[in-house]
């Protein structure tokens, strides 16, 4: 067959590999210049496969207002919020307080997040691929007592899904993370063994070489217009290029992997896909000690800020804000993931020197991503995987591969149907 993916972020790079895999041809069409360039390119660089969980729970409502309130709390909203903010947020509240869902819904992202890591390590072992990857494990920090206490219950909830873990003493922090030389509060931290890093942007780069190599065509700088479809049928993708030029591309299958665009080119086709740009910053800065550098990935759970190795670099992201579209990267927001490398890994990196990012993870607003058929046969969403895009990539694409395919799913995609909004 055929098949059009829209979009060549990592979920849509990973989709056009798994599909090539399988012996179809694919064509990827993205309105930016390369791949891996929007929610991709400037991200926290962690494969957190066993620390995914989903958007809405009652946890994290009855955070939202202290952190609003607070200037470094990681949860930032534009005042007013937007009709579309509001709406978003009602739905988030109907998800986190309907009994049983956050609990249904972490479990099936757990259960995704390690089928991704296996998809990962299949890519890696297929094709050489650099982009300062590893699966060295990933440290959530714990900056109270309290925190200690909820990771042992997470802890518990990996071991029932044989999802390796270990609940460290401060000591022992230290000793797998020597360069971690800083003054903030320490009480211990949860380790997931499997989990990983490693630059997105690179990763979606050099596997959208691959692909092509392989014979995948990619058309950049391309936008799509619509899509062409009857009542049973998507029968093209009409796009226009650089030029002006427009064109109807035949498709016998199109995937859906335009994160946040995504929903207004479904609209026409009948499907209601709630996703919310939730916005987010990075600061990528030069190494100057590496022995002071993170070996892995350090979760500063006083910030809410993650620290990751990348090579000679180190990537600190940070803050979920709730601003639509507004892609103006505030200052503020930028001292407070300073403020947190400082306090964690002081020395490392010249954060003077460091490049800044901002861009939107697109949220579904239960949290776990659209994976599955659309409205019409041959219309498959991979889509809205929120913060977790990179962690869930390759898993996600896999699925969706196996479902054109007519084959039965690796995992069950209930908790990610498409349509599943509209009910």
């Amino acid at each position: 067959m055929h098949i059009v993916v829209i979009g060549a972020g990592v979920v849509g790079v990973t989709t056009a590999w798994a599909l090539h895999q399988r012996g179809h041809q694919v064509t990827v069409i993205e309105r930016l210049e390369g791949a891996g360039q929007e929610t991709s390119k400037g991200n926290a660089g962690q494969r957190s496969y066993g620390v995914v969980y989903p958007w809405a729970s009652a946890a994290m409502v009855r955070k939202a207002l202290p952190w609003l309130l607070d200037r470094q709390g990681p949860l930032k909203m534009r005042m007013p919020p937007s009709l579309n903010t509001l709406r978003f947020l009602l739905d988030t509240l109907r998800f986190a307080y309907a009994p049983g869902v956050y609990g249904l819904n972490k479990r099936a992202m757990l259960r995704l997040g390690m089928h991704s890591r296996t998809c990962f390590q299949a890519i890696e072992d297929a094709v050489d691929l650099s982009f300062d990857g590893e699966h060295a494990g990933i440290l959530h920090l714990a900056s109270t007592p309290a925190a200690m206490t909820e990771y042992a219950d997470t802890a518990a909830l990996l071991d029932e899904l044989a999802i390796e873990s270990a609940l460290l003493t401060p000591d022992q922090v230290r000793e797998v993370e020597p360069g971690m030389r800083g003054d903030g509060p320490l009480f211990g931290a949860l380790q997931y063994r499997t989990d990983g890093t490693g630059d997105c942007h690179l990763f979606s780069q050099a596997l959208a070489r691959a692909c092509g190599d392989r014979g995948v065509r990619f058309l950049y700088n391309t936008t799509v217009r619509r899509l062409v479809a009857d009542y049973h049928r998507v029968n093209a993708v009409e796009v226009t290029d650089s030029r002006g030029t427009v064109e109807r591309i035949e498709a016998d299958a199109v995937v859906m992997s335009a994160g946040c665009a995504s929903p207004e080119l479904l609209r026409p086709l009948g499907l209601h896909l709630p996703l919310y740009p939730v916005k987010g910053y990075s600061l990528t800065a030069p190494l100057v000690d590496p022995e002071r550098a993170p070996r892995s990935t350090v979760h500063d759970d006083n910030y809410k800020v993650v620290s990751t190795r990348l090579g000679d670099r180190l990537r600190a992201t940070g803050f979920v804000e709730l601003a639509d579209f507004d892609r103006r990267i505030h200052e503020a927001r930028l001292e407070t993931i300073r403020t947190s490398v400082a306090s964690r890994f002081p020395g490392a990196a010249d954060m003077d020197e460091a490049t800044t990012w901002t861009g939107f993870r697109p949220m579904t607003p239960d949290g776990p991503p659209a994976i599955g058929r659309g409205t019409r046969d041959n219309l498959y969403l991979n889509t809205g995987h929120g913060t977790f895009g990179w962690t869930l990539s390759a898993g996600s694409a896999e699925l969706i591969a196996q479902v054109i395919d007519g084959e039965a799913p690796a995992l069950d995609l209930d908790p990610f149907r498409p349509g599943r909004f509209a009910e």
